[in-house]
Parts: C-alpha cells; structure tokens; sequence
C-alpha cells in the first residue's frame, strides 16, 4: 500500500510547542542550507552543496510521489527536519523485504537558539508520533550512518531494533527497525528552556 502524505496534511502539535509541517521550498531552503553546512552536518550529506542544489534534491523528493519532507516549528521558528519515504522505491528495499506499512524516515535537528536539555529527544519522539498517528505507519525503518553513535542510542531508547549492516550506495548503514508497539509514546510533556 503506498504512503497517503495528503493524511498528514492537518496541524499537528506536540507537546504544547511544537508544530509539524510539510517543507516549504520557497521558505524553508534558505535555512536548510545553512544547517547542512554546519559541522556536525556531516552525516547528512549535504555540506558542500548550493542552495540551489539542496533546492533541487528537495523538489525532486517531494515530486516523487514516494517521500516527503517535514519541518519541526518550535515557537514559530523552523526546529528541525525529516523525511518519510516509502522503502520499496528506495535503494533500501533491495537490502530487507519491505512490509507494508513500513516508512523510512532521516532526520536532522537544527541549532538551537538556546540549548534546551532533552530537545533532541523531544524532536524524535514528536516525529515518531506524527509517522505512526498522521501517515499510519506500522513499522518506521532507518539506516542511519554505521558510524554515528549519538544516533545509534537515540534510536535504541525510541524502540528502534537493530539488524545488522548493509552497504548502501553512499554509506555503510545500520539497519533498524521500530515497529508501533515498540513505541511508548510519553504523554505531552512540556520542556524547560
């Protein structure tokens, strides 16, 4: 079954401050831009890269009918960002067999104004929720960068299960998967700045 990102379309909120949105790339690219530019961008992929070539892999993701990109607002200011896709049309799905109601999902956590303790975690709850309530994902998938410790644990304290590596295009990635009752949403706790 292909992913419906139009039942996603209706405000979203989560604890209190938090506010999800489809990627406007008239608005929103200037300042992605400038995120994946910054140091610890690497993992992303995009240091080094145009604003007008992140424009373009942004408009060719959300034209492909098969994945959507998504901004956190925190207080009225861009936060975060992810993307959703369906793995069986993405070099992913040759690597696993895909099931259906499986949703691969990245994201990025831009930088903050002003720290505040536990956003990170706060960010990936609040998007856990939002792929498994608005677009009815049964299991979310990632395969973030072998490498990348920090979000190796982020992943495991969601509900995320590793299996194994696999050799992508552009990374050796760790393959994890979180179906929906792996996921315990915490109720809408509120943060402190």
């Amino acid at each position: 079954m292909p992913l419906d990102f139009d039942r996603a379309e209706a405000p979203f909120t989560h604890a209190g401050r938090i506010r999800i949105r489809r990627l406007d790339l008239g608005a929103d690219i200037a300042v992605m831009h400038c995120w994946f530019s910054m140091d610890y961008a690497g993992f992303w992929g995009l240091q080094g890269k145009t604003e007008a070539q992140v424009r373009a892999i942004y408009e060719a993701l959300v034209a492909s009918g098969h994945a959507m990109a998504y901004v956190g607002v925190l207080d009225g200011e861009p936060a975060f960002l992810f993307e959703c896709y369906d793995p069986a049309h993405d070099e992913l799905g040759r690597h696993y067999p895909v099931r259906g109601g499986d949703v691969g999902m990245h994201f990025f956590v831009g930088p903050p104004r002003v720290p505040v303790h536990g956003f990170t975690r706060l960010v990936f709850r609040s998007l856990m929720r939002f792929i498994f309530e608005r677009l009815g994902a049964q299991r979310v998938v990632v395969e973030p960068d072998a490498r990348n410790d920090k979000v190796h644990v982020l992943n495991r304290d969601m509900g995320f299960v590793y299996a194994g590596e696999v050799q992508l295009t552009h990374k050796l990635a760790a393959l994890a998967f979180c179906p929906r009752e792996n996921f315990v949403p915490i109720p809408e706790e509120e943060f402190a700045e």
